[in-house]
């Protein structure tokens, strides 16, 4: 069978692999995708969009046991699990056909199985046997979950988040080690369907990889909702018993050991690069932490070898995915694309309150030797978030004290995953706290407490 001739192969259809041979096609490039599973990969039909289709039942499902304080009856509303299912399903069939159709409309021809390296710039498609030449390869093949040695998944007592979207009934308890985005999301969604929860986390806050404060803040709020939250806590593996249709395992906090059950345990502890299994060994790319390693251009050290997305370990986001495979496309179509500050990178987790946040902690400001000032607003104080009868939470803004540049944002409350765009647009465009200040903001909005922390920075906030 002869080879199909193309300028990028790229083996992965997921978050990078699909966008990238978009991009790529706008550009005049003949690309071929090709995808084991179905296109658009983890993110749209294990990770994000199924978690935050069950997301926003579980939150409306909060809102309307709260109807009462807002002047409403919501008595007699129950959860219907299948219904919950069906509607993401729905929601993943939707946005699936869409990526599906802009394939087509971009022409960018799709093989269907598992892409087989054989060199540089030659894939296999292994089902078929299909040939595929191309003089740049992109390996966009995603990350998968990680697990806890001694705490393998089985997928029915003990799972991870691919089977946790795909569970035939809501558990009524659940432990979840690992209080990253995963973990305290899946504990939103479970807890907001009335299920018992129990999140545990080795590091002392939650979100260990965002501000300290955010993370202290959002326990207690989670714990004043009934979720128990353990920080701190080493889970034990070999405690690990299954008995009459429930799991516990035991968890060292301190000088003390405490022992949780529920019908299930979730293990949230972050994913790792899928690797193996399809020849990427025969171009001796260099690894680092068991992802792929690049330059800023997400060149490996093979010639005409990419790699971009979860695979090469940044941040495992999609959006980062998307921007890292665009990126791959423009500088192999000669566009000399400039490298990504991943400062400006935003974050978003979607448990709600929700959090989002770009840059620096204030923490890791000052370990950097930048003398920082802080600005910082609370929710309490937006007109907005009072009606919405959604306080709890700040917006923290941190600043070089020198420069005036925009170090760090950490949002906390209602809407932080869209209102970090904003900042996110600031730091793009080098602005300074001062200036997202000096614009103005519509009344009554949650935009106006990024307004005010941004004051605050030098003393100015208005509404404290």
């Amino acid at each position: 069978m002869p080879d199909e001739a193309f300028d990028v192969a790229v083996i992965g259809g997921g978050s990078a692999g699909y966008v990238g041979a978009i991009r790529g096609a706008q550009l005049g490039l003949r690309v071929a995708v090709v995808e084991m599973d179905k296109l658009g990969g983890t993110c749209l039909h294990r990770g994000c969009i199924p978690t935050k289709s069950f997301l926003h039942s579980s939150e409306l499902m909060h809102s309307m046991r709260g109807a009462g304080a807002l002047g409403l009856k919501g008595d007699g509303v129950q959860v219907d699990w299948p219904g919950v299912l069906k509607r993401k399903d729905a929601v993943v069939s939707q946005l699936h056909r869409g990526v599906e159709f802009l394939m087509k409309k971009n022409k960018i021809q799709v093989f269907k199985g598992q892409g087989v390296i054989e060199a540089g710039d030659r894939v296999t498609v292994k089902e078929t046997g299909q040939a595929i030449s191309a003089r740049n390869l992109v390996v966009a093949t995603g990350s998968a979950p990680r697990s806890l040695p001694g705490l393998e998944m089985d997928g029915d007592r003990v799972i991870n988040s691919d089977h946790a979207v795909a569970l035939p009934q809501m558990p009524k308890s659940i432990v979840i080690v690992g209080a990253g985005a995963v973990g305290t999301e899946f504990a939103c969604v479970y807890n907001g369907y009335g299920a018992e929860v129990t999140l545990v986390e080795f590091l002392p806050t939650l979100l260990p990889l965002e501000d300290a404060e955010v993370g202290q803040q959002l326990a207690r709020i989670l714990g004043k909702r009934g979720i128990k939250v353990l920080t701190g806590a080493q889970v034990q593996p070999e405690t690990l018993k299954r008995k009459d249709g429930r799991v516990s395992i035991s968890a060292k906090v301190g000088d003390q050991t405490q022992t949780v059950e529920g019908e299930r345990v979730l293990v949230a502890v972050g994913r790792e690069g899928i690797t193996s299994g399809f020849g990427l060994e025969k171009l001796d790319l260099q690894m680092e932490k068991g992802f792929i390693k690049t330059d800023e251009h997400y060149r490996t050290g093979h010639p005409h070898v990419y790699a971009a997305g979860d695979v090469i370990g940044n941040y495992l986001l999609a959006h980062v995915a998307y921007y890292e495979c665009e990126h791959v496309m423009e500088h192999i179509a000669g566009k000399e694309p400039k490298p990504l500050d991943y400062n400006r990178v935003p974050r978003a987790t979607y448990s709600y309150p929700q959090v989002a946040s770009l840059g620096l902690s204030e923490q890791q400001a000052k370990e950097r030797g930048i003398d920082v000032k802080v600005g910082k607003f609370p929710m309490v104080g937006s007109a907005k978030a009072v009606i919405l009868g959604e306080t709890e939470g700040f917006v923290k803004i941190i600043s070089d004290a020198g420069t005036g540049d925009l170090v760090g944002v950490f949002i906390l409350g209602p809407q932080a995953t869209d209102l970090i765009s904003e900042t996110a647009l600031a730091k793009l465009l080098e602005s300074t706290p001062w200036e997202i200040g000096a614009s103005i903001h519509p009344h009554p909005t949650v935009s106006e407490a990024v307004k005010e922390a941004a004051l605050a920075v030098d003393g100015a906030a208005i509404h404290i």
